[in-house]
C-alpha cells in the first residue's frame, strides 16, 4: 500500500483532477492541494438519470456554477452503481490524457478494507492525493472556516441526531460547537449531514442559491437549493 506521507502530499508539484461533491471535505482538499499543485479540472459522477450528483445530490447547473466560479472544467458521467467504478476509470482516463497525474479526495479516514481510490488509480497509473488525510475533524472544520469558505447544510441523517432544522444552516465555529455538544461528528464523517459549498478563496465569485422545500426521504431530509435568476441576484 502507498506511504501515507505520499497520499498527504501526492500533488505536490503535479498537475491533478480533484474527486468533487461540492460539499466541504472536496473543496477543502481542492484548496490545499492547488497550493502546491496545479488542478486542471473536477471529476462529478451523477445518478443515473444524470438529474443530481451520486454523493451529494446537486443539480448539473449548481455544480456547473461551482465550477465555473473556481475556473475549473468539470468530468463527469452518469452511473449506476453497477457501472459506477467502469464509469470513473473512464473519466480518470480523460483527465489523464489532459495532464491530469494525480486524483486528490476529501477523504479524512483510512478504510477499513483498503482504499478504493487508491485500487482506481493504479488501474489508469495516477498517483493519489489526499490532502486531509488522518486531519483531525474537528481541526479540519476549523479550517475550512478559518480560510473564509462558506457552507450550507443540505442533507441530514435524522437518525443520527440531526434535524430538519439544521437544512440550510451554515458551518460556523458556534455551530460547530453546537453539533458536538449533540454528539455529532463536527465533519459529519459518520453520515450525519453533508454540505454544498457557496464562496471561499478559490471562489471568484459567491454562488447565489435559493432555497426549495425540504424533500423527506425515511430517515433522511434534504435541502434541494437552486441558482437564483440572474434578476434575483
Amino acid at each position: 500500500m502507498t506511504e501515507l506521507k505520499d497520499w498527504k502530499n501526492g500533488a505536490k508539484g503535479r498537475k491533478f483532477i480533484s474527486s468533487f461533491s461540492g460539499g466541504k471535505d472536496s473543496v477543502l482538499a481542492l484548496y490545499k492541494a492547488s497550493q502546491v499543485g496545479e488542478a486542471v479540472g473536477l471529476i462529478v459522477m451523477m445518478e443515473e438519470e444524470g438529474k443530481r450528483s451520486r454523493s451529494h445530490g446537486m443539480p448539473p447547473e449548481l455544480i456547473h456554477a461551482q465550477a465555473n466560479s473556481i475556473g475549473l472544467p468539470v468530468y463527469t458521467a452518469a452511473a449506476s452503481w453497477t457501472d459506477y467504478e467502469k464509469e470513473y476509470i473512464k473519466l480518470l482516463e480523460t483527465a489523464k490524457a489532459h495532464g491530469a497525474e494525480v486524483l486528490v479526495t476529501g477523504d479524512l479516514d483510512m478504510p477499513e478494507h483498503g482504499c478504493w481510490h487508491e485500487k482506481v488509480t493504479n488501474k489508469v497509473e495516477l498517483k493519489l492525493g489526499m490532502p486531509l488525510w488522518e486531519m483531525n475533524h474537528r481541526e479540519a472544520v476549523e479550517d475550512f472556516i478559518n480560510l473564509g469558505f462558506v457552507t450550507m447544510i443540505v442533507t441530514v441523517n435524522l437518525s443520527l441526531g440531526m434535524s430538519e432544522e439544521d437544512l440550510g444552516r451554515t458551518l460556523t465555529r458556534d455551530y460547530i460547537n453546537e453539533l458536538e455538544a449533540r454528539g455529532i461528528d463536527p465533519c459529519g464523517e459518520g453520515g450525519e449531514f453533508h454540505t454544498t459549498v457557496i464562496d471561499g478563496p478559490i471562489f471568484n465569485h459567491p454562488i447565489a442559491v435559493q432555497k426549495c422545500d425540504i424533500v423527506r426521504d425515511g430517515e433522511y431530509a434534504f435541502l434541494p437549493l437552486e441558482l437564483k435568476q440572474t434578476a434575483d441576484i
